[in-house]
Order: structure tokens, then C-alpha cells, then sequence
């Protein structure tokens, strides 16, 4: 009975280390967006930035996850020289340029007209047995001019109707970009997160750059997510302003996440920096526990996104609009998405319209109403 209970014992305590990490599996996974190879090609996206959607013999197709980035492209001596990239979700305005990593030769790019303001295709002259590197972005993409982007997050089951947010998005010609926080669909299923971007593309003018939410681990692990979309947690820099999003959909940050986010938290210590996840660490209303688990866990982090000087904090998760500060951090909860909303609120579906700037940080957040 001894030894059953030892085994029984062990067995308890496996399971429960492995439970105490729940988006370990997540993290790791990570690290794999942005590679894939063939037809004598590899690809590296810098970052994960983008999800490698497919490589075949002269043709490469990536889903965009953020507004700027860079990959590695290298040929084996027998590949073909002529490529058609295509770039899915991209700032409407995005151009390519192709040089050879060794020397900086600038290649050859024709961009291919496409109906859909956020798909483009370019054919580009790479050099077979060298290494090329591509870089998708807007012009102006480093200045440090002040722009607008809007906050959602929590669609959800309400998927067939968010055309209408595109629709009053698409009005405002300000808008560069959307910044989602998780929770894009019911369910997390592969044909869901394909029709939330078949969606995407028929109704919005503009791209949208997401983090996962707790209903995209529904599925078990998010593996689709991480397939179609792209990374939970990753950074980016737009016109001097540093945006940062993190997985928190269950509640609490995987170690190699905060690992990850104290440096992106260093590398923007002295400059405008926007950070986004799904849960909040804290609820602003404490009796409904919408927040993180450990209350221990959300003071520190909200401790150290203050002691780095974060401009603002935006979630999602809690149905709903409120306002509030973070240790002295703009907070916002935009969940106005279309997923069941809080009783008797009169908030409805909605978005924030945010203005910021490199040099003058968070200028303003507006509520958009939808409904």
C-alpha cells in the first residue's frame, strides 16, 4: 500500500508541475513562427512577425502579424531565381524591398495589383546560392510622425456580424491598423480562425495584429492559432512606438514569456511603448475576478510595466469598456468585440481609436461606439 501510494504520489505531483505551466507548450511553439523551407528555399521571418503560410517551387505566402518585418531568404545553388511573394494582412501601403544580405544589392521587385487593399504580391529576382533579405513595410514606416490605430478585442461567437465593426473602422481614414487582444472566435477551430480572416479581408481596409485569448486555447494547445495567425507573444516597433503583446489567456505569463516581455520592456525604457494582452492582470471591478489568478503575480507585473515606463495598457476578456490606471498607466478594457456583454452595461459593441506618438507617448484613446 506504501509503494501505491508513493507511485500514486508522484504520479499526483507530475501532473500537477505540468498543470502549473499551462502555456509553456504555447511559448515554446512560439519560437517556430516565421521558418519554413522549399523548392530550395529558406525562409526565417526576424521575430515571428509573420506565420509562414506555405513555400512551394518559386512562391512564398506569409499572414502578416505585424505592420514591419524582415525575413531571411536563403537558395540552394540549383533554385529557381524568380519568386511571387505574397503577404496576407499587410498595411495597404506596403512595399517590398529585396537586397542581398552580402553587399547590399538591391533586387529587382514588381509589385502584382490585387483587388484587396491588405493582400500584396510581389515577383522578385532572387540569386540562386545566396542569401536575400526581405523587408515588408510602409513608407514612413520609421519616421517618427504621430499616428491612429484602434483596440478591440472579444469577437467571439460574434463573428458573422463583425462586418459592422469593419464597416465603422473603414470610415475613419486615420486608422493604420487594428491591435486585437485575443479572443478572436468561439472556439479556437481552425475553419473559425479562417473565416474570422476570410472576414477580415472582405471587410476591412486595414490589418490587424493580434495576441490569442482564452477561447483560442479551446482547441487544447492553440496549435491552429499558432499556424494561421502567428505568435502569442511577440514586439514590434511602427514610427518609433514600440507595441508588446502577451499570451495571459490563462490567466498568468509563462516564464519564457516574462523572460521575453522584460526585454522588450529594456528596449523601450526610454521610449513610447504600448503593451497588450488578453486577461488583465487586474480586474477594475475586484468582486468578479476577470484578472489574473494570482494576485501576487498581477502586482509584479504591473509593478514592473510601471518601473519601465509603459505608456499604455490595453486587454481585452472582461465584455465590456472601462477606463482605469495601472500603478499610473493608462488602462484599457475594450472587450466590445460582439461576445455576450455584461448585463445592463449600455456599452455595446465598440472599439478605442488611439493616438500616439514617439515623441510625445500616449496623446489620446477615444471610445467608438458601434451599436
Amino acid at each position: 500500500m506504501k509503494r501505491v501510494g508513493l507511485v500514486v504520489g508522484l504520479v499526483a505531483g507530475l501532473m500537477l508541475g505540468a498543470c502549473l505551466r499551462p502555456a509553456e507548450e504555447r511559448a515554446v511553439r512560439d519560437a517556430k513562427v516565421g521558418l519554413g523551407e522549399g523548392g530550395g528555399l529558406s525562409l526565417v521571418v526576424e521575430g515571428g512577425l509573420a506565420s509562414v503560410r506555405g513555400v512551394a517551387p518559386g512562391e512564398v505566402v506569409l499572414w502578416g502579424n505585424a505592420p514591419v518585418f524582415t525575413a531571411r531568404a536563403t537558395l540552394d545553388a540549383d533554385a529557381r531565381p524568380d519568386w511571387l511573394v505574397t503577404v496576407r494582412n499587410a498595411m495597404p501601403d506596403a512595399q517590398l524591398v529585396a537586397e542581398l544580405e552580402d553587399g547590399g544589392e538591391v533586387l529587382a521587385v514588381e509589385p502584382v495589383a490585387q483587388v484587396v487593399p491588405t493582400v500584396k504580391m510581389w515577383r522578385v529576382a532572387l540569386r540562386a546560392g545566396a542569401v536575400a533579405r526581405l523587408r515588408v513595410a510602409p513608407p514612413g514606416w520609421d519616421s517618427s510622425a504621430p499616428f491612429r490605430f484602434a483596440a478591440l478585442a472579444d469577437v467571439q461567437e460574434a463573428l458573422p456580424r463583425v462586418g459592422d465593426i469593419y464597416a465603422r473602422l473603414t470610415r475613419d481614414d486615420s486608422l493604420r491598423f487594428i491591435l486585437f487582444a485575443g479572443d478572436l472566435t468561439e472556439n479556437g477551430t481552425r475553419e473559425q480562425l479562417m473565416e474570422f480572416q476570410e472576414r477580415l479581408e472582405a471587410g476591412s481596409r486595414i490589418p490587424l495584429y493580434a495576441t490569442l485569448g482564452n477561447h483560442e486555447t479551446f482547441t487544447g494547445d492553440a496549435r491552429e492559432y499558432t499556424s494561421l495567425v502567428g505568435r502569442g507573444s511577440q514586439s514590434f516597433v511602427f514610427q518609433g512606438v514600440r507595441f508588446t503583446v502577451v499570451d495571459s489567456s490563462n490567466g498568468t505569463l509563462d516564464p519564457i514569456v516574462e523572460e521575453q516581455l522584460e526585454g522588450w520592456l529594456e528596449a523601450s525604457r526610454q521610449g513610447t511603448h504600448v503593451v497588450a494582452m488578453h486577461v488583465p492582470p487586474q480586474d477594475p471591478v475586484g468582486l468578479r475576478g476577470g484578472g489574473f489568478a494570482n494576485r501576487g503575480e498581477s502586482a509584479a507585473l504591473v509593478g514592473k510595466l510601471a518601473r519601465a515606463g509603459v505608456d499604455l495598457t490595453l486587454y481585452g476578456h472582461i465584455h465590456s469598456y472601462y477606463s482605469f490606471t495601472n500603478a499610473g498607466i493608462p488602462a484599457f478594457i475594450s472587450g466590445g468585440g460582439g461576445a455576450i456583454p455584461e448585463t445592463f452595461d449600455g456599452v455595446g459593441r465598440h472599439y478605442l481609436a488611439v493616438d500616439v506618438s514617439a515623441d510625445e507617448g500616449l496623446r489620446e484613446v477615444s471610445l467608438i461606439r458601434v451599436d
